[in-house]
C-alpha cells in the first residue's frame, strides 16, 4: 500500500524553507473515528513546526501562534 507521507524513509520531514507540507490519517477517539491532519511548517531559516490538529485551519492557527511567539 502506498501512503502519502510528508517525511522521507527515515522519517525526517520534507518540508522546503518557506513551505508548509501536511497529509491526513485517520485515527481512533474512544469509539469515534477521526481525520486528523500532521503539518509541517519550515521558515526561511530552516527552522521546523509540527503538528497534529482535527483541522487544517487549527494547525494554521498553531502554526501563527508559533510564528508570533517567536518574534
Amino acid at each position: 500500500m502506498i501512503m502519502n507521507s510528508i517525511n522521507d524513509e527515515r522519517g525526517c520531514s520534507v518540508c522546503q524553507p518557506g513551505k508548509e507540507n501536511y497529509t491526513t490519517y485517520a485515527t481512533k477517539l474512544g469509539r469515534k473515528r477521526v481525520r486528523m491532519y500532521q503539518y509541517d511548517y519550515r521558515t526561511e531559516s530552516g527552522e521546523l513546526f509540527a503538528c497534529c490538529a482535527p483541522t487544517l485551519e487549527a494547525c494554521r492557527e498553531r502554526r501563527d501562534k508559533w510564528l508570533s511567539s517567536r518574534q
